[in-house]
């Protein structure tokens, strides 16, 4: 039996890997380390770039989303861009292990593919439901011309949201714990954001939600829950194409001797075995999509 890997070897096969998750968290480690090492260029240099910037630094400042549409006007990548972006080593480190955590679950329970696709428009719903926040409330009426937000708290909730909404009843193991339904771990998240807003951060804590929304209302209405009752969900089905997961259950299929079911059976056992031992070797992490939905539907059998 091989020894397992030490942590630093894990994380380096994790990133080896170049998986969807690893390159999303990548893409935030590697904007952050540039806002570090510009303010440190700044700071050597004396470089003050005003009192404007007083609550955050100029690069992270032109990488934000601001909340005054004149503004974003000037620089509308914000509206992407603030999502890989974070200048607090707490705040990039709290939202990668939630990203590592649901990004996992996420992998598990759909599949790589889509998991970009929830973190980037997660996050541009989060920016949305911000920038019109501060601009119908009148709480936010002093302060909407200079608001801004950074962070992927947005993006990485919409992908947590998003696996619970999937499998709701599926159970993690947390830390002095134990088990817990992902639907409890998602209504915690969300319900915490919501008594924040008018605490602490409100812009933050509302982009959040926008995050949730959108993780919550992609599976919902796209991915096949709600699917027989759901206008939009059948009409997605419908415009998919004739491999769509949803048109398995009409397809018949012609009986098989007991030679050849036998068969068949033992060369999914041999693949599933195969898989088991790839995980022992480089981690879940290393495994492909096709190999992830194999052992997912062994699993569900």
């Amino acid at each position: 039996m091989e020894p397992s890997q030490n942590p630093l070897d894990k994380i380096i096969t994790f990133f080896r890997n170049q998986s969807a998750l690893s390159n999303l968290i990548l893409i935030n480690i590697v904007v952050f380390l540039f806002i570090q090492v510009v303010n440190l260029l700044f700071w050597l240099m004396k470089f003050s770039p005003g009192e404007q910037y007083s609550f955050i630094s100029l690069p992270a400042y032109w990488l934000s989303v601001p909340a005054d549409p004149s503004r974003l006007l000037f620089r509308p990548w914000g509206i992407f861009t603030y999502m890989f972006t974070h200048e607090d080593f707490m705040h990039i480190l709290f939202n990668m292990i939630t990203l590592y955590f649901g990004g996992q679950l996420f992998s598990y329970l759909l599949n790589d593919k889509k998991l970009v696709s929830t973190y980037l428009l997660g996050g541009l719903s989060g920016a949305v439901f911000f920038i019109i926040s501060y601009n119908i409330f009148p709480v936010f009426e002093d302060v909407s011309q200079m608001a801004f937000a950074i962070g992927a708290s947005a993006a990485v909730l919409a992908v947590l949201i998003a696996a619970a909404t999937y499998a709701p009843d599926f159970e993690v193991s947390l830390f002095f714990i134990g088990k817990v339904k992902l639907k409890y771990i998602a209504l915690i998240f969300v319900l915490l954001d919501l008594i924040s807003i008018s605490k602490d951060n409100p812009g933050g804590h509302i982009s959040h939600l926008g995050g949730a929304a959108w993780g919550f209302l992609y599976v919902r209405f796209f991915l096949g829950k709600g699917l027989k009752t759901n206008p939009l969900s059948r009409l997605f089905v419908r415009s998919s194409s004739r491999k769509h997961p949803f048109r398995k259950k009409y397809v018949s299929k012609r009986p098989v001797s007991d030679e050849d079911f036998n068969k068949q059976r033992n060369e999914k056992q041999a693949k599933i075995d195969a898989i088991l031992d790839k995980i022992a070797k480089t981690g879940y992490e290393g495994l492909t999509t096709d190999e992830k939905d194999t052992l997912f539907n062994a699993r569900k059998k």
